[in-house]
């Protein structure tokens, strides 16, 4: 059918543009063809708009039938036709796919046309929609004819293409020189940071989806691709299967699918439209409107360690900051030298006088912070990593720590030699080093209340919430709280401090803490599950190592999904959800969040909302897609 002659043809159409959304008729149709003609491209169709002028009636009549389907399903549609001698058949009708930009689009028009509810908008949009809608992407009609090197875990959406350096350094100098680049490596660490900020992209070939690259990557939106385990990374040359690839050659990366491409591709600039912002606040709406056993309202805020993360936070829709990892600052050159010297140091006075260089330079951070979040809770998690973290590794940087505290290098090596730890994750960390050096968290408490109570003096509203990492024990907590409770007394009776609130919590990230949350909350006045690590202890394989085999536990159907990505509800949320129970018979009006990089996984969301907690924290990048989510999570589980 269909090519019986010039009275006869075919086509595909669409009641909207699938592409932007538009309210226009789009599709395209052949004259004396079949429909596999259409689809196979052996010869170039028309437009659907110059079958008017082939067949004027055949065209009404399309228009008719299009408008008619669409107020039936309610849902833009996706039509296949045939004209058999000047005769209209409707092969087949459904709802048709659709880009990001176009459903938000449709969805917004089809609530203003009176087609669909607010509600039925927000559960058509899908979280990956909303992800298009943020990140740049590589041009659809390169693809197709682009090669493929391998492909990896898509561990921080966007596309990015540069020229490949391998050192973080070589990333910073060629930037300067105006090039873009693309940071390949096997992993990162944070000594990376200066060459992770200005690179286009990441790859390395080891790590998982909440490695150091993916969440800082992730933190910036910067396009990653993590745990490519085919890239072979040597001395300044990279080999992937057969291809070998120098320093300054072109690669393109897909962070959003995983996949590595050859040579430099063109992009595409992603789009935020005023239909998106429309969308977005009647998300809010709804999660503002919902009530949980008295809990009203489910927020969304942000993972942010810097003034510039928190303001692209903010404008993105967060609601204040779930974590504010403090020890990220610390890797600033002008405070690492310092903290450098902090760690070398013999004694508590030295400890003390390298400690007061950083102070004036971390409450700046905190009140940059402040500002950007404007009156908005900010989470402060106190020093986390273990010290090891922080030691110079190359020979000059020996040196010039050496030189600081007036000493030779090699009288400085046993002191760095002596901070390796066999299995740092399990460590002295966290509160641990607070309880063996408590003028680190007293130095960091000072900064914090000094920059609220500057802020305040300045008519900025704010909110700081300090968090105190990786307890385990009721009583490690109630120590801690007391030491930092004693030093925010000290700010608060001062005069001008007098609107300040400053609350005092701790995360829980550890499997004991999680069973005692009953005795450990009456010395909290919010948790935070650090469900990074929660995951990792529970479980007892680091996010750094399991992408060489839990690829294989997928495919072999062992595990459903990949649980450093989207929580266990049956290990890792029973843990969080006896947590929240047992912690609010204790204090009943306990506040709960998440900041583990779940926080962003529309699954995952959805069951923070069922388990009753107050808020969701993400990357910056990802909080238009929690938004969306948790209104999701809202509406599904008000019908139940």
């Amino acid at each position: 059918f269909g090519n019986w002659g010039d009275d006869s043809g075919t086509g595909v159409c669409f009641s909207r543009d699938p592409s932007t959304g538009a309210n226009e008729f789009y599709g395209e149709f052949l004259m004396n063809a079949q429909g596999e003609d259409v689809v196979a491209g052996i010869r170039t169709p028309e437009k659907i708009s110059a079958l008017a002028k082939k067949n004027k009636a055949v065209y009404e009549q399309l228009v008719k039938i299009k408008n008619h389907l669409e107020k039936s399903f309610r849902d833009m549609q996706d039509m296949e036709f045939t004209v058999q001698q000047g005769v209209l058949y409707i092969l087949q009708t459904r709802n048709g796919k659709r880009t990001g930009q176009a459903a938000v689009k449709i969805a917004v028009d089809m609530v203003n046309e009176k087609l669909i509810s607010k509600e039925e908008a927000i559960m058509r949009v899908t979280a990956e929609h909303i992800d298009q809608l943020l990140h740049p992407m590589i041009d659809p009609k390169a693809i197709k004819n682009a090669k493929v090197l391998t492909k990896g875990l898509n561990a921080s959406p966007g596309a990015a293409c540069g020229q490949i350096v391998f050192t973080a350094q070589d990333a910073e100098k060629w930037v300067k020189e105006g090039k873009k680049v693309v940071l390949v490596r096997k992993d990162t660490s944070p000594e990376d940071i200066g060459g992770m900020v200005v690179a286009e992209g990441i790859l390395t070939s080891t790590g998982g989806m909440t490695s150091h690259a993916a969440v800082v990557a992730r933190g910036m939106g910067t396009p990653c691709v993590s745990g490519a385990t085919e890239v072979l990374v040597g001395n300044k040359v990279v080999t992937i299967k057969d291809t070998k690839l120098k320093e300054g050659d072109w690669i393109t990366i897909d962070g959003t699918t995983g996949n590595v491409y050859h040579g430099a591709l063109p992009l595409v600039d992603a789009k935020i439209t005023k239909e998106m912002d429309i969308f977005l606040n009647w998300c809010d709406e709804v999660r503002d409107a919902s009530v949980r056993n008295n809990l009203k309202g489910f927020d969304v805020r942000t993972n942010a360690d810097t003034p510039e993360d928190a303001k692209r936070a903010f404008e993105f829709g967060a609601r204040g900051i779930g974590l504010c990892r403090t020890e990220h600052m610390f890797f600033d050159k002008e405070k690492l030298i310092h903290f450098r010297a902090m760690i070398a140091a013999d004694t508590v006075e030295q400890r003390k006088a390298a400690l007061s260089k950083i102070l004036p330079l971390q409450k700046k951070d905190f009140i940059g912070i402040f500002k950007a979040m404007n009156g908005y809770p900010v989470t402060i998690r106190l020093l986390d990593p273990p010290l090891h973290e922080f030691v110079p590794k190359t020979k000059a940087e020996i040196e010039e720590l050496a030189k600081l505290i007036g000493i030779k290098p090699k009288d400085l090596q046993p002191k760095l030699d002596r901070l390796h730890e066999f299995n740092p994750m399990l460590g002295h960390r966290g509160c641990r080093l607070a309880i063996t050096y408590p003028e680190i968290y007293e130095t960091q408490v000072e900064a914090i209340m000094q920059a609220a109570v500057e802020c305040a003096k300045k008519k900025i509203p704010v909110k700081p919430e300090i968090m105190i990492p990786i307890v385990c024990d009721p009583k490690e907590l109630a120590v801690l709280r007391a030491s930092t409770q004693a030093i925010v007394d000290k700010y608060l009776a001062k005069a001008e401090a007098k609107d300040i609130k400053v609350t005092i919590g701790t995360m829980i990230e550890v499997p004991r803490a999680a069973i005692l949350a009953d005795k450990i909350a009456e010395h909290a006045d919010f948790f935070s599950f650090g469900t990074n690590d929660l995951t990792q202890m529970t479980y007892a394989f680091s996010r750094d190592d399991a992408g060489a085999f839990l690829p294989e536990y997928i495919k072999q159907e062992i595990l459903p999904f990949n649980p450093t990505e989207s929580i266990d509800e049956e290990g890792v949320g029973f843990l969080m959800k006896h947590a929240a129970e047992n912690g609010r018979k204790t204090k009943k009006d306990l506040k709960l969040g998440i900041c583990g990089e779940q926080g962003g996984d529309p699954a995952t969301i959805d069951f923070c909302f069922r388990i009753g907690l107050t808020y969701v924290s993400c990357s910056p990048f990802r909080v238009p897609v929690a938004r969306l989510a948790g209104a999701q999570a809202v509406l599904r589980n008000s019908k139940k």
